[in-house]
């Protein structure tokens, strides 16, 4: 057996279909689910069976019945109803705060990378500042100086996910600089604003995409932290990491309490991680398709 012939069999050669049809799949699943738990944030007042916030004394800890599908927690509200409206906020969050993250870090990125030189060394100095503090605790300090709620934990994760977007835009402008195209307008005399908005921007914008629905997932899960430690969504607004707060001490008499928000954490992260490995596949051509 020759070397070229076990190397294909320990690395077998995808072709662009196979890795077109690889990116396809993960796309269309994490947008699928996405789009499903999407709805089910929106429609939330529809489909909720109860009210989320209505304290019934008697169904304190009640178990999955057919009035209440996924039972009661201890205050006898609907967990349900309070799973659809936790969703809601979670996924507003998460996809607001890295929304306003990247329209922030787009342009920050685009001019230390197109500049170079003492604008590259302020803006990238400036965000490194921010970049070397630890998530949780640069959240936790804005919510004690602004207060704690669900605005302001989307504030700090747009914060906290500023600088890793803003690099990830600058090491692709530099990358897109350097190709012909942008060299040529250079040449013919566009301005800098004109190769910027027409040249640059469009072709530097994919690897930006793909980390931003990658941390959409992360900030789904710290804003759920933040929930869970009190700091994030105020009761008795629903959210799934409040109610995984309010299940820690009957997890053994009610684990539904638990179980159910828990889920919804696991399938709302899985969805945005699908979609970014599928984006992550269709903008790399040199991915490997399983």
């Amino acid at each position: 057996m020759s070397v070229q012939t076990q190397l294909e069999r320990v690395a077998p050669i995808t072709t662009p279909r196979a890795r077109r049809r690889s990116s396809t799949r993960f796309l269309l699943g994490g947008g699928a689910l996405l789009g499903v738990l999407a709805i089910l944030a929106i429609a939330a007042p529809l489909l909720a069976p109860h009210d989320p916030e209505a304290v019934v004394v008697r169904e304190v800890l009640g178990a999955p019945s057919f009035d209440h599908p996924f039972g009661s927690d201890v205050l006898g509200r609907d967990v349900l109803s309070r799973v659809l409206y936790g969703l809601r906020v979670s996924l507003l969050v998460s996809v607001s705060a890295v929304l306003v993250s990247t329209i922030i870090a787009v342009p920050l990125g685009l001019l230390a990378g197109y500049f170079g030189r003492w604008v590259d060394t302020t803006i990238s100095r400036t965000l490194d500042m921010i970049l070397v503090l630890p998530a949780m605790l640069l959240a936790i300090t804005f919510i004690a100086i602004l207060g704690p709620g669900s605005a302001v934990a989307a504030l700090a994760i747009a914060v906290i996910y500023l600088p890793i977007l803003a690099r990830v835009m600058r090491s692709s402008t530099l990358i897109v600089t350097r190709n012909e195209f942008v060299v040529g307008a250079r040449a013919r005399g566009a301005g800098h604003l004109r190769v910027i908005v027409s040249h640059v921007a469009p072709n530097a914008m994919g690897p930006v995409i793909v980390q931003a629905s990658v941390l959409s997932a992360f900030a789904l899960q710290l804003e759920a932290g933040l929930s869970f430690l009190g700091l994030g969504t105020q009761p008795p607004t629903p959210s799934l990491g409040g109610m995984l707060s309010d299940g820690r001490d009957v997890l053994v008499q009610a684990p539904w309490v638990e179980i159910f928000p828990g889920l919804a954490i696991v399938v709302a992260v899985l969805a945005f991680t699908f979609l970014g490995e599928g984006l992550r596949r269709a903008f790399d051509p040199k991915g490997v398709a399983e």
